[in-house]
Parts: C-alpha cells; sequence; structure tokens
C-alpha cells in the first residue's frame, strides 16, 4: 500500500507530516527533511558567521580606529549577548510565522548588521557607533535556536540525533568559515569592507534558496504550557547552568581567541587568524561525537570526565600563559575548543533522557512517557541555549578584566578553571550520585530509569 502523499496548501505550507509513519517517511518524508535540513544548515551557518563577525573585525582594528582592548572585549561581550537573548524568540517564531517562512527572514535580516558595518567600518568612527553596530551583529544567534526548532519537526524520533547533530554542527563551522575567509582576505591585503562584501551576496543566496526549496510544517504549534512547565523544571536551569561550561566556552572563546593572541603574545592579525580558525573548527566537528559517545555510554558519564578534560586543558593554559609559551598556548586551547563540541553533544544528549526518566518516574509508560518527554525537552532545549550562550558573555567580560587588572587572560583562565570544577560537581552530584532512596528495596516495578539518570 503506497503511504499518502503529504497534504499541501498554498505558499508552500505541508498540512499532513507523519515522520513516524514508515511508509510516509520512506516515499516521501525523507527527502522532503532532508533537503529542508540542508538549506536549514546554509542559513543557520551564515547566521553563525554574522554573529561572529566581531571577533574577526576586531582584528583589522589597528591603533588607528583608538579602540583599547577592553573596548573590544566588551564589544563582542555583547555581541554575544544580543546573540543569546534572541534565542528565546527565535526559538518560537517558527510555530507564528513557518519554518521556511522564518528562514527567509532570519536569513534576509543579517543583511542589517552586515550592511551597518560596512558603512561605518573605518577610522574615526566612534566607539559608541561600533557598539549599537556590533549589536545588530547578535541577530545571528538566533538562527541556532528556530533552525533546531524547525528542524526537530521534520525528523522522526530515531533520526533526530543525527539530524540535530549535523544541523548544529554545520551551524558552528559558520564560526570556523569567517575567520578562514578573514584569513583569506587579510592575507590578500584586504580590507574590513572586502570581508563585509563577500558576505552580503552570501546573505542573499541563502534566503533566496530557502524560499525556492524549503517548506513550512502546519503541524508545529507552540506550546507556551510546556515552555512554562519546563521553565518551572529545576532541570531545565541545571542543564543551562552546564551548558554554560559547553557552548558558551564554544562561543566565548570563539569571540575572544584572536584578542588573546594579538593582546598577550604580540601576534599580527595574520598571524593569529592563521591559528584562530583551528579551534571553533574542531569544535564544530567533533559535536557529533560528543553525542554518540553519549548514546554509547551516557551523557552523564562522558559530560563529568569531559568536564575534567576541559579542567586539565585550562590549567595547561594557565601555565602556557604564565610562562608566556605561545606553541602550548595555541596547543592547549585548540584542545580545549574540541572538549567543548565534546560537551556540547553529550549535554544536548542529556536533555531528553531526562525527561523521559521523569516521564518514567510518574508512572508514564510506552507511547505516553515518549510524548511526555519530548514535549517538554524541545521546550526546554530553547531556554538551555539561551543561557548557555550567556556564558560567551561572561567569557569575554572576564578576559576584559583580566586585562584591564593584570595585561594578561591568566585571570580569566584561572576564574574558567573554578567554573568547570563546579559543572562537575553539579554532574556528579546531580546526575550520577547514587540517590540514597536506591539503597532501599524498591518494587519490582521500579525500574533503574525510574531511580536514576546515570543513563541519560
Amino acid at each position: 500500500m503506497t503511504a499518502p502523499a503529504p497534504t499541501r496548501r498554498s505558499g508552500r505550507w505541508i498540512e499532513r507530516w507523519d515522520p513516524e509513519d514508515e511508509g510516509f517517511w520512506k516515499a516521501t518524508g525523507e527527502r522532503i527533511a532532508n533537503r529542508n535540513l540542508w538549506f536549514s544548515v546554509l542559513s543557520e551557518h551564515i547566521g553563525f558567521s554574522v554573529w561572529t563577525l566581531w571577533s574577526v573585525l576586531v582584528l583589522f582594528m589597528g591603533p588607528e580606529y583608538g579602540l583599547t582592548p577592553a573596548d573590544k572585549f566588551l564589544l563582542t561581550s555583547m555581541v554575544t549577548l544580543v546573540g543569546a537573548v534572541v534565542r528565546v524568540p527565535y526559538t518560537f517564531a517558527v510555530a507564528v510565522f513557518g519554518g521556511r517562512n522564518w528562514t527567509i527572514i532570519s536569513a534576509s535580516l543579517l543583511l542589517i548588521p552586515t550592511i551597518a558595518a560596512f558603512a561605518v567600518m573605518e577610522p574615526g568612527t566612534s566607539f559608541t557607533t561600533f557598539l549599537l553596530v556590533g549589536l545588530l551583529a547578535g541577530i545571528g544567534g538566533g538562527n541556532f535556536a528556530s533552525s533546531m526548532t524547525n528542524i526537530n519537526a521534520f525528523f522522526p524520533l530515531k533520526r533526530k540525533g543525527w539530524a540535530l547533530g549535523l544541523n548544529a554542527g554545520g551551524g558552528n563551522i559558520g564560526v570556523a568559515a569567517i575567520q578562514l575567509v578573514a584569513l583569506a582576505v587579510i592575507g590578500a591585503n584586504g580590507g574590513p569592507r572586502v570581508l563585509l562584501g563577500i558576505y552580503i551576496p552570501l546573505i542573499v543566496v541563502a534566503a533566496v534558496l530557502a524560499a525556492v526549496f524549503m517548506d513550512n510544517l502546519a503541524t508545529v504549534k507552540n506550546d507556551t504550557g510546556a515552555a512554562k512547565d519546563a521553565a518551572r523544571d529545576a532541570h531545565t536551569w541545571i542543564m543551562a547552568f552546564l551548558y554554560i561550561g559547553t557552548f558558551g566556552s564554544f562561543i566565548g572563546y570563539s569571540f575572544a581567541f584572536g584578542q588573546v593572541l594579538t593582546n598577550q603574545f604580540g601576534r599580527t592579525p595574520l598571524q593569529a587568524t592563521y591559528l584562530t580558525f583551528m579551534g571553533p573548527l574542531l569544535g564544530s566537528l567533533v559535536r557529533p561525537v560528543g553525542g554518540r559517545l553519549a548514546d554509547r555510554f551516557g551523557g552523564a558519564r562522558i559530560t563529568l570526565w569531559n568536564y575534567v578534560a576541559m579542567g586539565a586543558a585550562t590549567a595547561v593554559l594557565v601555565a602556557a600563559s604564565v610562562r608566556k609559551s605561545l606553541p602550548l598556548f595555541v596547543v592547549a586551547f585548540v584542545v580545549l575548543f574540541a572538549l567543548t563540541g565534546i560537551g556540547n553533544g553529550s549535554t544536548f544528549k542529556m536533555i531528553p533522557g531526562i525527561f523521559h526518566a521523569k516521564a518514567l518516574a510518574k508512572g508514564l509508560q510506552g507511547e505516553a512517557a515518549v510524548l511526555h518527554g519530548r514535549r517538554l525537552s524541545g521546550a526546554s532545549m530553547g531556554l538551555i541555549g539561551a543561557v548557555g550562550a550567556l556564558g560567551g558573555v561572561a567569557i569575554n567580560l572576564a578576559f576584559r578584566q583580566s586585562f584591564l587588572s593584570y595585561g594578561t587572560g591568566t585571570g580569566a583562565f584561572v576564574a574558567f578553571l573554578a567554573y568547570y570544577g563546579v559543572c562537575f560537581a553539579v554532574t556528579w552530584s546531580v546526575y550520577l550520585r547514587r540517590p540514597a532512596r536506591q539503597a532501599a528495596p524498591v518494587a519490582a516495578s521500579e525500574t533503574k530509569s525510574q531511580l536514576s539518570y546515570a543513563e541519560v
């Protein structure tokens, strides 16, 4: 029996979408879902590039621009802050406008900060103007939230991990991509406006391709009740705290790496850019590895030991900073980037497992438990992603204060080391420490997943 095709209405809306139906998925669903995935990745990728645009623009801004290192760290901090805040409304925009429509809108909006930066990027522009224009670039950070929400609806449960991992990783690579393009521009003796001139047409292409090839799903609805329930659940905020340590570190270091190299180690913009792209690229590529390891060994276990490794890498950074050893510093920083990527994958893997375990603990079983866990985990991911991105703000502000107080980033690294230690303690105490209630006999109907989050 042939599975029914998706039911459509005008404007590339799909009324009927049932990816859990094997016949539907094999006949038409998989092809449509994959097509939407690839063009969503493209738009999100460019969104990340625009969000992190100022991490490379500040490298072009020499003494003639009149900005201090503290000014530059404050600038990148505020860009990161806007990117974190807009993730919340972007999460709900897909259901309001449709995934295709919002991808067109959100991609087109990227023209505003890019054209504005093109207009003001010259010596003599005031710091206030740079700050206001930089804030506009923060909207690129929202594309991740809307893209993940949209793609999550297209794929069946058994394929969501792969699809969301590819979507997130492909977007994150936008950080490395803009740094590589900046490297080529600097190497060719080009200025910042050349870099911006490259991205303006790319943004237009992404918006046009979304209009031509993507679809809206009428079945995607905003569940404000789920959002409220997720906001009231302590695990949402615990996981947000842990995600600050992983994704917050990734995006914060992406903004700060080049500035640390130029300010602390005296590298030129070209020399710094030769090194900065490696960390974000590796951190993006290994994100699916973190998810795969979490699938096999449990997300909490991988997250726990990943924080141990992040702490060790940070301790090496402190030593390299004190000794002023550039080779050791770069190697340790790139390793730390890779570990943030693994942690990104493992923490996001934990979220659906936690809420599924809570559903089982409530007495729900089978499909009812799956639906309850999916409802709350989907709502919590938007909040967790937004709060996690705030870690990038904290990292840049910490570097700013460290350079103001000590002239180096050493003080900031010590603070990060302490934070990772706290994250280790939280992960162990909440998700891995054997609960006291397990010491007593339990009813035969109670399962391990009902009592412990160790396998999430």
